[in-house]
């Protein structure tokens, strides 16, 4: 990968890293500490989401009329703000200003990153959005490991080494990323010398493969909330549950050499790649639809793995290779803010269809959920045949 690829992950593996220390505890906090419901917390991590949905299609609007490096520096200071604030006033309301800060200045970021990837390294293809996928990943696994042993010193502490994290992500992003967007410039008018006529085809094309994708997501959080307290309520233990997660992380850096040739054969067929990995995903719900002792629990989780492993790299590529010239940054921030909808809305209809109709149903729903996304994965790029067939 070229250098500046490098500095871009490096960024992300920091920005996740920070991000993630937070994250894990904050419903811990708002109820233990702050004494509030499990329901009000809810509603706060909502806000925060809902947040981070309009910082997705601002960060990625604002790429595309003032340049990733400025949307990215706005998001990173609105964010190193909102870290400042906290160290000062954690407490209620001021948690809730600044969760929703925090949400609206790592949304701008996201989509920037991807895009800049997209268009610093036209050449790369999947190769950059895998990249940022891995730091993203290694940055979740890292960040609650550390998250847990410093909260157990104090939540104080927590704070300021979140905060301590964005710290040389500004500086990073300040001095690195400054000339990124002259260079997007230059490719994204290679790119787009054989742009297409019709600007509606890809869009309609976009919506399609964000249809799968939030489809995609509202099963896989599954695995985050109802499935997690189904695996209390059969005698599976909280440290069980834990190394599933464990499993998750592991294969995602330890089984890209294994699935490398595949992918590699796969490279210039990424709808193909898309529907192969959703398949993988739907496969993985119909064995935990059935699972009653952890083994299978295990099973499942390293088919889900492998599933994402195609398809979560695959959707910012798809993205990528759709975006009419001008619309990079507005296509990078729909394909993210349609992964927040999905993480947000996801434990809502879970929980609900858990409680009225049962786990059971609620898992043979969700893994017909899951099926579901192969249908716009699979059409996707029909309007685009339609236009160039006219």
């Amino acid at each position: 990968m070229p250098k500046s690829v490098w500095l871009l992950v490096i960024g992300m593996l920091i920005n996740v890293t920070g991000n993630s220390l937070l994250w894990p505890l904050n419903t811990i906090y708002m109820n233990e500490y702050l004494g509030k419901s499990l329901s009000v917390a809810g509603l706060v991590l909502m806000g925060n989401a809902a947040a981070g949905i309009v910082g997705n299609l601002l960060g990625g609007w604002m790429f595309d009329k003032v340049g990733g490096y400025k949307a990215i520096m706005l998001g990173i200071t609105i964010t190193l703000v909102a870290l400042i604030g906290l160290n000062f006033w954690h407490g209620w309301p001021h948690y809730v200003w600044f969760m929703i800060l925090i949400g609206l200045g790592g949304g701008i970021v996201f989509p920037s990153m991807y895009a800049l990837v997209g268009t610093t390294w036209p050449e790369g293809g999947r190769k950059g959005f895998n990249a940022i996928y891995l730091a993203v990943n290694v940055g979740v696994a890292l960040g609650p490991a550390a998250a847990g042993i410093i909260a157990s010193y104090s939540f104080d502490y927590l704070f300021t080494a979140n905060m301590l994290m964005y710290i040389p992500f500004f500086f990073l992003a300040l001095v690195a990323y400054k000339g990124y967007d002259r260079r997007a410039v230059a490719s994204t008018n290679v790119v787009q010398e054989s742009s297409r006529i019709d600007r509606k085809a890809p869009f309609y094309a976009l919506l399609l493969i964000s249809g799968a994708y939030l489809l995609a997501w509202v099963g896989y959080v599954q695995w985050q909330t109802t499935i997690s307290t189904y695996t209390q309520e059969i005698g599976i233990s909280l440290k069980q549950y834990s190394l599933l997660w464990t499993i998750n992380g592991a294969m995602i850096v330890l089984a890209q050499p294994l699935i490398a040739p595949l992918v590699k054969r796969l490279e210039n067929r990424i709808k193909l790649q898309m529907v192969v990995g959703l398949v993988i995903m739907f496969s993985s719900f119909i064995v935990v639809a059935f699972a009653e002792e952890f083994s299978m629990f295990v099973v499942s989780m390293v088919i889900l793995t492998l599933g994402e492993m195609f398809v979560w790299p695959a959707v910012p590529t798809i993205a990528n290779q759709l975006a009419p010239e001008g619309k990079i940054g507005f296509y990078q921030g729909i394909v993210n803010s349609t992964a927040t909808i999905g993480r947000m809305i996801g434990p809502l209809a879970g929980g609900i269809l858990a409680d009225v109709y049962g786990m059971s149903f609620m898992l043979l729903f969700i893994t017909l959920f899951v099926g579901a996304a192969i249908i716009p994965a699979l059409l996707y790029d029909r309007p685009l045949r339609q236009e160039s067939s006219d």
